[in-house]
């Protein structure tokens, strides 16, 4: 696997990250009866943030994208999504390593959700993440980070 990059993301990169997640979540929607392309792109313009959202770039090539906002006691993860000429080839492991590893996540909860039946699930379980409640369409997940020593620079 090449090494990534992140950069924080910009205000017009929305309808870059919008067309992903609608190519990303495009199977998993649709086996659920959910899938409405512009409704899955408005639902990510509505909730983007570029603070707290950072590009994921191999070869300086947009493959991806995550956002890591900071919450009452800990951090949410959300829209992280892998361009699927990207999956699973270790880029997504990559980046949630680093992102665990960071100082500022060590001992505190980070949580988020997936969808039911995503096999990014495996991903967050092989990090530890665990099951707090689900419901007929998304599984919510946390995990205390355990302490790291090692900083991650962009974030």
């Amino acid at each position: 696997m090449k090494p990534f990059t992140l950069r924080q993301s910009q205000n017009s990169d929305v309808e870059t990250i919008a067309h992903l997640r609608a190519i990303v979540l495009r199977n998993d929607l649709t086996r659920l009866g959910r899938f409405d392309e512009e409704k899955v792109r408005q639902r990510f313009r509505d909730a983007f943030d570029s603070v707290h959202t950072w590009i994921i770039e191999v070869d300086s090539s947009f493959v991806g994208c995550i956002a890591f906002k900071p919450t009452l006691d800990g951090y949410l993860l959300e829209h992280f999504y892998i361009h699927p000429n990207y999956q699973g080839k270790g880029v997504g492991n990559q980046v949630l390593s680093n992102l665990l590893e960071q100082n500022d996540v060590k001992g505190k909860r980070v949580t988020l959700n997936v969808l039911q039946g995503s096999s990014a699930r495996r991903l967050y379980e092989r990090f530890g993440f665990k099951v707090e409640s689900e419901d007929p369409i998304d599984v919510y997940m946390s995990l205390i980070v355990k302490g790291h020593s090692k900083t991650v620079e962009g974030y």
